[in-house]
């Protein structure tokens, strides 16, 4: 019984291993293994761990233009992006969230700001302001859209809902536990005064987010509220 607790034991149940998937290595359901042999963009503070020639950067205020600019000082600090340089493995985290990778090939999905972990520098992506809900909600003001052919990598808290979007068919969600949904929808804020009512929790309950046409959005079991509400 001495082994069972041991500092071998719990080392060996523990360490690092190599599983060769290249790029993007989940070594536990929620850190992230970056392969690093030149560059990755990843959320700003999700740095755990590193061994190797890794330098960090923050995004440069010019790098992508006047446009990304003022979008990202309108965005709040969620929006803050990294880029890690070098050769070497990167950890990376972010409050234990559970991480899902995906491979875009030619594809587009749009992230909320607050569950993007980490992409591939290949991709194109650009921050997409959701200025009509900026005074109803108290997050979640903000996506990424990305595009391309490559890695991405994406959280959530606790394990992620796909739900099918269907023509004719919409689906309602909680912008608040709403991680991500595919490029090609365009949802809509609708407000529904009954379930203010219902709810009584503030401002944010009333509106839903409304996906219409063929495509698919992915949904969390918890609401994600990083800016405290005015009262």
């Amino acid at each position: 019984m001495e082994q069972k607790y041991s500092i071998d034991e719990f080392i060996n149940q523990t360490k690092q291993e190599d599983k060769g998937q290249g790029y993007f290595e989940l070594e536990t359901p929620r850190m992230l293994e970056v392969n690093l042999q030149g560059q990755v963009w990843a959320k700003a503070g999700a740095m755990v761990s590193y061994r190797g020639q890794i330098k960090f950067v923050r995004e440069g205020v010019l790098e992508h233009g006047i446009g990304k600019l003022f979008k990202k000082a309108l965005s709040g600090e969620g929006t803050s992006l990294m880029k890690a340089n070098g050769n070497g493995k990167l950890y990376l985290a972010d409050q234990g969230k559970k991480i899902s990778i995906l491979k875009l090939q030619s594809d587009s999905i749009y992230v909320n700001g607050n569950d993007l972990l980490a992409f591939e520098p290949g991709l194109d992506w650009d921050i997409k302001m959701m200025r009509k809900v900026a005074g109803m909600l108290s997050g979640g003001l903000f996506n990424v859209r990305i595009e391309g052919t490559g890695l991405v990598a994406i959280t959530s808290h606790y394990e992620p809902l796909t739900l099918l979007v269907n023509s004719g068919q919409p689906v309602y969600t909680d912008p608040n536990a709403t991680v991500a949904w595919s490029g090609n929808l365009q949802p809509e804020f609708v407000t529904d005064v009954s379930l203010k009512t219902f709810l009584g929790r503030g401002s944010g309950e009333s509106v839903q987010m409304k996906f219409e046409g063929e495509g698919f959005v992915v949904v969390q079991p918890f609401e994600e509220v990083y800016f405290s509400q005015q009262s």
